[in-house]
């Protein structure tokens, strides 16, 4: 199959290039778009077949649900039932948005959208180019990340071109993603509401909107796996790079010193095995590794940066072709928790900081 990479303006999409889009979405074939989390791959997902294709092109588990992205609040009538009032006034507040729903399905919704679950995830992007793609289609979209499942998210078009050019129809090209982490998914279907994967809107954020306790599960901090996948990202190992990845958590080290002189004696001891090593390190700390590979992720003092340069950072090791790579850990504050959930679940390893003398 000859994939076509279509350039769209982000901010002004061509609508002759959301038409072709869409065109090819109405035939069943499948398009990756970008949003502001990261590059969807799109179905119509009211076509059972298109649906499919999602899954096999990526090789995504079969009990791996997708999320429904929409363009109107209204929207919400046709893929959920039973919604709450309050579900209502939380979407008002943070649709458009990088934030998912987690309802009561309707009848419509596809048994293959939902991997027979009777819950269906919902956004609605703060994205042009995925907004005119909804709008254009008249459906809501099927959209996972469009990578091969357990690699790093796309946030670029380049990414999505390593990963399926050949096996889907079309990528158009956008630019880089903003926030560069998948959306936050709440469960709102119990009482109280679950967090299922932490992203760009905080836990915290989103207890202050609602007025709520919002749980938080150890599946959500990237610690265990669910049992059932009520959404993306909550089962499975997901992110991962190819080259072998040790995420050093703070574990007892309460200062950055502390940290630093673990982190450090942990790659001495990769070193003295003759291992090629990489760090995935802050802006604050890169320089305090000498002449070791560096791989600068952003700065301590802004999360939001980190998150971007996540997913990227995470495929440039697979290119310095190291035998082993570490990364710094994150305080779990806001993004920071689905900074850290990325990591988690993108390791190989995990270990904790413990003082060294």
């Amino acid at each position: 199959m000859e994939t076509r990479v279509l350039k769209v303006d982000p901010i002004n999409p061509d609508k002759e290039v959301i038409s072709e889009a869409v065109e090819v979405l109405r035939e069943g074939g499948l398009v990756a778009f970008p949003t502001e989390t990261v590059y969807g791959l799109g179905a119509d997902s009211f076509n059972k077949s298109a649906v499919k294709k999602i899954y096999s092109v990526k090789g995504r588990p079969p009990d791996n649900p997708l999320i429904l992205h929409i363009s109107d609040f209204k929207e919400l009538e046709v893929v959920a039932k039973d919604v709450p009032s309050f579900v209502y006034e939380l979407a008002n507040k943070v649709w458009p948005g990088p934030v998912t729903f987690v309802l009561k399905k309707s009848d419509l919704v596809l048994h293959e959208v939902t991997a027979g679950l009777p819950t269906v995830a919902v956004r609605c992007p703060a994205h042009p180019v995925a907004l005119a793609l909804i709008k254009g289609l008249g459906n809501p979209i099927a959209a996972p990340s469009a990578n091969l499942s357990g690699r790093p998210s796309p946030t670029t078009a380049d990414h999505v071109i390593k990963d399926l050019s050949g096996k889907i129809e079309m990528i158009l090209e956008g630019g880089d993603t903003f926030f560069g982490v998948e959306s936050t998914i709440i469960n709102l279907t119990t009482d109280p509401p679950v967090l299922l994967r932490p992203g760009p809107v905080g836990v915290e954020e989103l207890e202050k909107l609602t007025n709520l306790k919002i749980l938080i599960p150890a599946f959500a901090k990237g610690t265990e796996e669910a049992g059932i996948a009520l959404s993306p990202g909550t089962k499975y190992r997901h992110y991962s790079p190819q080259t072998t990845l040790v995420l050093v958590e703070a574990g007892q080290c309460l200062t950055l010193a502390a940290y630093l002189k673990y982190v450090k004696s942990l790659i001495n001891e990769y070193l003295q095995k003759r291992l090629k090593v990489a760090i995935i390190c802050s802006k604050e700390t890169c320089s305090d590794y000498g002449d070791l590979i560096t791989l600068e992720i952003g700065s301590r003092n802004n999360l939001y940066e980190v998150a971007k340069n996540l997913f990227k950072k995470l495929r440039e090791l697979d290119e310095l072709r190291v035998d082993v790579a570490i990364s710094e850990s994150f305080k779990e504050h806001g993004i920071g928790l689905a900074i850290m959930n990325r990591l988690r679940k993108a390791s190989s390893k995990v270990v904790a900081c413990v003082p060294t003398r």
